[in-house]
C-alpha cells in the first residue's frame, strides 16, 4: 500500500517537472521567435542613449579685454528610475554629496513612469565627480557649461542673463544669442547591464559660440554705477541712469542704472530689473534739455544767431496755457545765448512761434531722431512719444520739452552730435564679434555746419556762474551742457511732486572727448537738474577724464 502511494507521488512530481520545463521551453521559443525583434530593440535602447553635446557659449569682454560674462565647466546629472531598485537610498546619497535637498531628488528617482529625470543641472564638477565615484546604478553624467558674471553687479542690466539651457533671455545675452550660443553636437552614450556609462560615441562635435567685444569700459561703468548709487541714496530717488559716450565714434563707454542687481543671482531679481534698461527702454518728458532742438533748428535755418535779441515778458499766453520761467521776472531783453543759458521757457517759445511753427518743430524733431529708435544693439528699445494731435497750446509746450517723451539714449546721441561737429552717429555697445567684420554705425548730419560750435559755446554758459548748472563745473576743463527738470505725466495729468532731473554735458568743451548724461527719477528734497543731476555728472566725468588721461583745456585758477 505504501509503495503504491510513493509511486503515485513520484509520478505526480515528474509530471509537474515535465510540465514546468515544457512551459519554459515554449516561453523561450516564443521569445526567440515572436518577441525577438522587439526585445532586441528594447535592449539596444537601454544600452545606448543619444545625448546632446553642449556648445561652449562665447565670452563677453569689455573694450579692454576684461571678461564680463564667461562659461564655466559644470555637469548635468540624470538618472533612469527604472534601473533604480532603492530610490530612497540613492536619493540620500546624491543629496548628501551634492549638497541639495533630499525630497525633490527622491520624488524624481521614485517616479517609475519615466526613464529619464534630472538629479541636478549644472552641478559643481568636483561634487559630480565625488558622486560618480559612488557608482550609483542608473546615474549618468554629462558635461555642461554654467554662465558666470565675474564682476557681479557691474553692467548686469546691460549684459542680461542666460537661462539654464544657456540661451540668452535678456540684455546683450539675448541680443547676441545667435553669435554667442554656438552649435550643439551629438553623441551616443553606451551603458553596461547595470546602467553605468562605459563609452561615448561622438557623431558630431559641438561648435563653440563666438566671443564678443563691447565698447563698454568696466572701470568707467563701475564708477558710474557707484556715483548713481550714492545719488539715489542722497536724494531718496526712485532710480537713476547714466550714459557715457565717445562722441567721435558713438561708442558707449558706460550704460549704468541704479538700483541694479547681481547678475549671478538673477533668479532673485525682479522681472522688471531683468528686462528693463532705463536708458533704452524707458521714456520720459525731457524738459529743458529738449530746447537745443528748438534753438538748434532755428540756428540751422539761419533765422537767428546767438546774439539775436528778444523782448521776453514775464509770462506768455499760448492758447489755454500760460508759460512762465523758473525765475519770475518782468519784461526784459534776452539774447538767444542768454535764453539757452538761463533756460528761459518764454524765450524758447518765442523762437518756436516766430521761426518754426508746427511744421518746423515736426521737421527738426524728426531730423534729430526723436520719435524713432536709434537702432542701438540692445533689445526692447523704445521709439519715444511725439504728439499725435497738435492743439493751440502744443506750440508752447513741445519747444520746452513738455508733451513729448524721449529715451535717454536718444537725448545722449543728439548731444553727442553737438559735441562732434553736428553729425549724428548711431550709439552702439558692440565693438566687434570675433571672426566677423566690425559693423559700421550709421551716420547722418543733423545740424548745419557751424551750428554745433554755436550751441557748444552757448552751452558752456549754462555751466558758468550765470547759468543753471554751476555744480557741473570741473576744475581745469571747460564743460558745455544743459539742465532739465520735468514733471512726470500720469494717467490723469501730471503727478504732483514727481519729477525727472537731467543734466547732459560734454567735456572738454573745446574738443569733446566725452558725452555724459545723467537722469534722476523722482528725487526728493530737490528736483532741479542743476542741483540733483549736475553733481553726479561732475563726479562721473571727473573720474573718466583722469582715467582716460584727457589733458585739461583750461588753466586752473
Amino acid at each position: 500500500m505504501k509503495t503504491r502511494v510513493v509511486n503515485s507521488r513520484l509520478r505526480l512530481l515528474l509530471l509537474v517537472i515535465f510540465l514546468t520545463f515544457a512551459a519554459l521551453g515554449a516561453r523561450a521559443a516564443w521569445i526567440q521567435t515572436v518577441r525577438a525583434s522587439s526585445l532586441a530593440a528594447m535592449a539596444q535602447t537601454q544600452a545606448k542613449k543619444p545625448i546632446v553635446l553642449p556648445a561652449g557659449r562665447g565670452t563677453i569682454y569689455d573694450r579692454l579685454g576684461i571678461p564680463l560674462a564667461i562659461g564655466e565647466q559644470a555637469m548635468d546629472i540624470d538618472a533612469d528610475p527604472l534601473q533604480i531598485s532603492d530610490p530612497r537610498r540613492e536619493a540620500r546619497i546624491a543629496a548628501k554629496v551634492l549638497g541639495i535637498k533630499f525630497l525633490p531628488v527622491y520624488r524624481e528617482l521614485a517616479d517609475r513612469s519615466r526613464q529619464f529625470v534630472y538629479v541636478q543641472r549644472k552641478a559643481d564638477p568636483k561634487l559630480a565627480a565625488a558622486l560618480q565615484e559612488r557608482h550609483l546604478v542608473g546615474f549618468s553624467f554629462a558635461p555642461d557649461q554654467k554662465r558666470v558674471y565675474p564682476q557681479d553687479t557691474v553692467a548686469a542690466p546691460v549684459l542680461g542673463y542666460a537661462g539654464t539651457d544657456n540661451t540668452g533671455l535678456s540684455g546683450l545675452e539675448l541680443e547676441l544669442n545667435k553669435q554667442l550660443k554656438g552649435t550643439p553636437g551629438s553623441a551616443t552614450l553606451v551603458r553596461d547591464a547595470l546602467g553605468q556609462a562605459v563609452n561615448t560615441i561622438q557623431h558630431r562635435p559641438a561648435r563653440d559660440g563666438r566671443d564678443v567685444f563691447l565698447t563698454l569700459d568696466s572701470h568707467i561703468q563701475a564708477n558710474a554705477e557707484q556715483v548713481l548709487e550714492q545719488t539715489v541714496n542722497e536724494w531718496h530717488a526712485k532710480d537713476a541712469t547714466a550714459i557715457v559716450i565717445d562722441p567721435k565714434t558713438g561708442a558707449i563707454l558706460a550704460l549704468a542704472q541704479e538700483p541694479g542687481y547681481n547678475a549671478n543671482a538673477y533668479p532673485t531679481a525682479t522681472a522688471h530689473d531683468l528686462t528693463v534698461d532705463h536708458a533704452v527702454n524707458d521714456v520720459f518728458e525731457p524738459g529743458s534739455v529738449f530746447k537745443v532742438v528748438t534753438i538748434g533748428g532755428a540756428l540751422s535755418q539761419h533765422d537767428i544767431t546767438p546774439n539775436t535779441a528778444f523782448r521776453v515778458p514775464g509770462s506768455l499766453q499760448v492758447a489755454d496755457r500760460v508759460i512762465h520761467d523758473a525765475e519770475p521776472h518782468g519784461l526784459e531783453t534776452l539774447k538767444v545765448r542768454q535764453i539757452l543759458q538761463r533756460s528761459s521757457n518764454i524765450g524758447t517759445d518765442l523762437i518756436a512761434q516766430r521761426y518754426l511753427g508746427e511744421s518746423g518743430l515736426k521737421h527738426w524733431m524728426a531730423r534729430f531722431g526723436f520719435g524713432r529708435r536709434t537702432g542701438i544693439d540692445f533689445p526692447g528699445e523704445s521709439r519715444g512719444l511725439l504728439p499725435t494731435y497738435w492743439s493751440g497750446s502744443t506750440i508752447g509746450t513741445v519747444p520746452i520739452g513738455q508733451g513729448v517723451s524721449v529715451t535717454a539714449i536718444q537725448l545722449a546721441s543728439v548731444y553727442a552730435a553737438i559735441a562732434n561737429g553736428g553729425e549724428w552717429i548711431q550709439p552702439h555697445l558692440v565693438d566687434h564679434v570675433a571672426g566677423a567684420p566690425a559693423t559700421r554705425p550709421k551716420r547722418r548730419r543733423i545740424l548745419a555746419p557751424g551750428v554745433d560750435y554755436q550751441l557748444r559755446t552757448m552751452l558752456k554758459g549754462v555751466v558758468s556762474d550765470q547759468g543753471t548748472a554751476e555744480l557741473a563745473a570741473i576744475p581745469g576743463y571747460a564743460v558745455a551742457g544743459k539742465t532739465g527738470t520735468a514733471q512726470k505725466p500720469g494717467p490723469h495729468g501730471y503727478i504732483p511732486g514727481a519729477y525727472v532731473a537731467t543734466f547732459v554735458g560734454m567735456v572738454p568743451a573745446s574738443r569733446p572727448r566725452l558725452l555724459v548724461l545723467v537722469t534722476i527719477d523722482e528725487p526728493h528734497g530737490q528736483i532741479y537738474g542743476g542741483l540733483v543731476a549736475a553733481p553726479a555728472f561732475e563726479q562721473i566725468a571727473s573720474f573718466d577724464l583722469q582715467y582716460l588721461e584727457v589733458p585739461p583745456d583750461l588753466r586752473i585758477k
